[in-house]
């Protein structure tokens, strides 16, 4: 095997890939990794991810959404071989750092990453904005419009202002019970 660099153990990096190719690059580099016998300096693969719940077809899915789009995280020693092995990646662009020096993602960076992707707290994807005139779909005032006048994106509520009796009422809502007009 190659020799070590300089000073470097295992750590997380970050790799700079086409945008689009994140989860092709995740693929190969895991299959470069058993191919390469990589797995004493390449020891984990990640394309950050986190879990959103965005309406399709009038239905709440939850998806997956990249974080950081054109990055994939990997956790390796930095040698000869192993860099080579990464860099050489199809559709890899590169490590981010500064020119050929690989620069290791602080533990707190990490940390927070893994954190979000671990998906202890959902996103909701809202694409409603403020003012936007919408038809109540469910619930006790299915059929009635309103305006939407607050959005809560960390818990997926919208408030809804509706005219009943000739007054503005405010309604707080799941998103998924309202739709655009």
């Amino acid at each position: 095997m190659g020799k070590q660099a300089k000073g470097t153990g295992r750590n997380w990096y970050v790799l700079h890939t086409y945008s689009g190719y994140e989860d092709a690059v995740e693929k190969a580099l895991r299959q470069r990794i058993e191919a390469m016998n990589m797995q004493d300096f390449i020891f984990d693969v990640k394309v950050p991810k986190e879990t959103q719940i965005a309406i399709k077809r009038g239905e709440p899915v939850q998806e997956k959404k990249r974080i950081f789009p054109g990055y994939v995280l990997v956790e390796m020693i930095v040698t000869d071989d192993s860099w080579y092995v990464v860099r050489n990646t199809p559709n890899v662009t590169g490590f981010v750092g500064s020119g050929n020096i690989p620069v290791p993602v602080t533990a707190e960076e990490i940390g927070m990453m893994l954190k979000r992707v671990g998906g202890e707290d959902l996103k909701y994807k809202i694409d409603f904005s403020i003012g936007d005139h919408v038809t109540i779909n469910s619930g006790p005032f299915a059929n009635y419009d309103g305006i939407i006048d607050k959005i809560d994106p960390e818990k997926g509520k919208v408030k809804v202002l509706v005219s009943i009796f000739d007054r503005e009422t405010p309604i707080e809502l799941d998103f998924t019970q309202v739709k655009k007009k």
